[in-house]
């Protein structure tokens, strides 16, 4: 069984000390390295190894936003290199194949290089992903929410920065993303997106849109309960009634001796309140 490999660290020296001690290997093929986390997300994409060897602290995305940006169903086995054992041993004992502390020798590989062939072998594909499943949502509990989101459009492939997003609108099969003068298609459902996205942070308004609370700049009461959500950029967004309990997000005392009346109760006599001083 051949086992076709791919080595991720920021540290050159590291990827090359891996690489030298894979070579030894019998069966062992390295399809590829990375540097840092985006790339790996799309060497993973591109090369479909059987194994990854992902380095969890490098700068940008590390080995925990890989894990996070391509989902359970997108990922090969995944040993996981540390010189820090604080990291992940204690989450990744149960969940990983593997967690090797560096520095380690041959013998160590060895014994993973086994693990990880008895994991190809094995037939109950189902049991590896949920139990990846399971490990992806203890690392999104751990970790809050992803940083970045991979966007793939016009067949290029780039990362978009979640707090860079102003506001999220459903599409036909897909979600688009407002980055300021930017729109950006994005492969997932609305259900999806927000889950993606921090709750404190982003807010859904709309069946059709979330929006980023810090880019609104005030909401105007309209009819039958719905508000208009100004941003600060000046585009104008509806809060249906449906999604009017999400108006209690908006309440904090942003002008003064506004407190308390960030936005009026009732309907009557309602005025748009600046969030914003």
């Amino acid at each position: 069984m051949r086992i076709r490999t791919l080595v991720v660290d920021d540290e050159p020296l590291a990827r090359e000390w891996l690489r030298n001690l894979l070579s030894r290997e019998d069966g062992v093929e390295v399809v590829g390295e990375a540097e840092d986390g985006f790339r790996a997300v799309l060497a993973i994409q591109e090369t479909r190894p059987d194994v990854v060897f992902l380095d969890v602290q490098m700068p940008g995305l590390d080995g925990f936003g890989v894990l996070e940006t391509l989902g359970p169903r997108e990922l090969p086995a995944l040993v996981f290199v540390s010189a820090f054992d604080q990291y992940a041993v204690r989450a990744f004992d149960v969940h990983a194949l593997d967690y090797i502390l560096k520095p380690f020798g041959q013998e160590r590989l060895h014994a993973t290089l086994e693990r990880v062939r008895a994991r190809l072998r094995d037939r109950q594909a189902g049991e590896a992903l949920e139990s990846l499943s399971t490990l992806v949502d203890e690392l999104r509990a751990l970790r809050s929410y992803p940083v970045w989101l991979l966007v793939r459009q016009d067949g290029r492939s780039f990362f978009v920065r979640v707090a860079d997003i102003d506001w999220v609108e459903a599409a036909r099969n897909n979600v688009l993303l407002h980055v300021g003068k930017a729109t950006h298609a994005y492969h997932d459902t609305m259900q999806g997106i927000e889950g993606k996205l921090d709750g404190r942070r982003f807010l859904r308004i709309h069946r059709s849109t979330i929006v980023n609370i810090e880019r609104v700049k005030e909401l105007e009461p309209w009819f039958n309960g719905d508000y208009v959500v100004a941003l600060r950029d000046g585009t104008k967004l509806t809060l249906s009634a449906t999604y009017r309990w999400a108006l209690k997000s908006f309440r904090r005392p942003t002008v003064p001796g506004a407190e308390g009346r960030v936005l009026p109760g009732g309907p009557a006599g309602e005025q748009a309140v600046p969030l914003e001083s």
